[in-house]
């Protein structure tokens, strides 16, 4: 089911639709017609199980498909910047570029963003676009600080005779991309199907708060970066998909809440205090939300 309510920035909760034909408050948060964009973009109206709705926690995507919940409006305006983003290169695709098709097989279905020449005269590139912060490039990229001795100690105070340090980058750490992975392998599988050869994959990343000095404190120093993805095993990949599609179908035949999600898919609990359209209507979400209104209070 999808967000049928809009949270306001008073806390009140009002339906979408009276939220689009008179604004409770005294003025609208945002543009009418940016509310009106909000609105649409949360009504997909696809029956089966995407490949993005798969990568989510099980539980997370059983909620969303079975209770209605309210989302904030300005909370929907980064997924709103990514489109926007996409409709952008889709307008500039002529050639030898397939964009923004969706592709089916037995267990799911996705739709790529970019497919061709889309990086020099070489075939068979795919691309995916995001959009997204500081944070999630600096450990896509791998970027960490480390400690390096500057060959000086301190003279005074608490840490007298203790040797003095300074904060270095560092660009060969853990590249944390699984997700993208799984989620860009899976398109190349649909493409493949279709007899579509794939050479390379590659995220063009665009930073969504480029500038600010906390993107340059994580070593983050351009406004956009391409990222290259490695194949993941087919048979691993129909493993994977074929596992969450069976899980989230019993679930849904059953009625029946699936487990909590994995603490990957959850962040380690910080998706579900802060970014968690669904957290309201999850045990566990419950709990920590609960929890978090206790310790803040």
């Amino acid at each position: 089911m999808p967000a049928n309510q809009f949270i306001c920035v008073d806390g009140r909760r009002v339906a979408i639709s009276d939220c689009l034909k008179a604004c409770p408050m005294k003025e609208r948060c945002m543009f009418l017609p940016t509310l009106r964009a909000v609105a649409q973009s949360l009504e997909r109206g696809l029956k089966e199980a995407t490949v993005t709705e798969l990568l989510a926690g099980t539980r997370e995507t059983y909620l969303k498909k079975t209770v209605n919940y309210a989302v904030r409006p300005q909370d929907v305006l980064y997924a709103l910047h990514g489109s926007s983003f996409h409709n952008i290169n889709d307008q500039h695709t002529e050639g030898d570029i397939l964009s923004e098709i969706r592709l089916h097989d037995a267990v799911t279905s996705g739709k790529f963003d970019l497919y061709g020449k889309i990086l020099s005269e070489d075939d068979g590139v795919l691309g995916d676009l995001k959009v997204t912060s500081s944070y999630k490039l600096m450990k896509a990229l791998g970027i960490y600080k480390l400690d390096m001795p500057t060959g000086e100690v301190y003279k005074t105070g608490l840490r007298k005779g203790q040797e003095k340090t300074k904060k270095e980058f560092r660009y060969d750490g853990v590249k944390h991309v699984l997700d993208w992975a799984i989620q860009l392998n899976a398109y190349r599988r649909l493409l493949e199907k279709e007899g579509f050869g794939v050479k390379r994959m590659v995220i063009q990343a665009l930073c969504r708060d480029s500038g600010l000095r906390i993107t340059a404190e994580r070593g983050i120093d351009k406004s956009l970066y391409l990222i290259p993805i490695y194949r993941i095993s087919d048979r691993w990949l129909q493993r994977y998909f074929e596992k969450k599609s069976k899980a989230l179908k019993e679930s849904l035949s059953s009625h029946e809440l699936p487990p909590v999600c994995k603490s990957r898919e959850r962040w380690g609990d910080r998706k579900c205090l802060r970014y968690c359209a669904v957290a309201e209507s999850c045990p566990h979400g419950q709990a920590l939300l609960a929890e978090d209104t206790k310790t803040a209070g």
